[in-house]
């Protein structure tokens, strides 16, 4: 299994539509940046955010989740109260090839200000835009900043082609649009 360069990353979003909209530069002037990079891809947040809240004591149950432990806002830039987390989704939406899984790590620029960015694999043949977990680990309010870099893509080809793929799976977050919360 080998991590895919920049020119095969170009090559499968022009061909396959693997990331759509697709930046074939990295963007940097004045902004976090994002694009293709040498080996991966620096996907953007977009301007949707679920903002967690405590108002109703809720309790947070992935087998029952309750979507009012969210506040939902539409805005160029988000902020996260301290110690919490808000849910956000990419701009980009993703098609993954049979033969590869994808990881994605948080971006330097905002993992040295406390806010750490979680994403599950995304599994062979899943496509659909990317649900993020944005976590504000400090004790202060922090701000995201919509349209503008958050996380960077890692594409791992396999040396053969799985067996079962998410697709065969019918999987549940499969041709996810917008922030998608936790199903059963």
């Amino acid at each position: 299994m080998g991590i895919m360069p920049d020119s095969w990353i170009r090559e499968m979003a022009e061909t396959k539509g693997m990331i759509e909209p697709f930046v074939e530069t990295q963007k940097r002037e004045g902004v976090i940046s994002y694009g293709v990079s040498s080996y991966g891809y620096d996907a953007r947040v977009a301007d949707e955010f679920k903002i967690f809240t405590n108002v109703d004591n809720a309790i947070v149950d992935p087998k029952r989740f309750d979507d009012s432990s969210f506040v939902d806002r539409k805005t160029d830039v988000c902020i996260i109260p301290p110690n919490s987390f808000a849910l956000a989704r990419t701009v980009e939406y993703f098609r993954i090839p049979r033969d590869v899984l994808v990881i994605c790590l948080g971006k330097s620029t905002y993992a040295r200000c406390g806010l750490i960015v979680n994403v599950t694999p995304l599994e062979p043949e899943w496509e659909g835009h990317v649900t993020l977990e944005i976590s504000n680990t400090t004790p202060l309010p922090a701000k995201v900043y919509a349209n503008e870099g958050l996380c960077q893509f890692l594409f791992l080809k396999g040396d053969s082609v799985c067996e079962v793929s998410y697709a065969d799976k019918s999987g549940k977050y499969m041709g996810q649009k917008g922030v998608t919360l936790p199903r059963l």
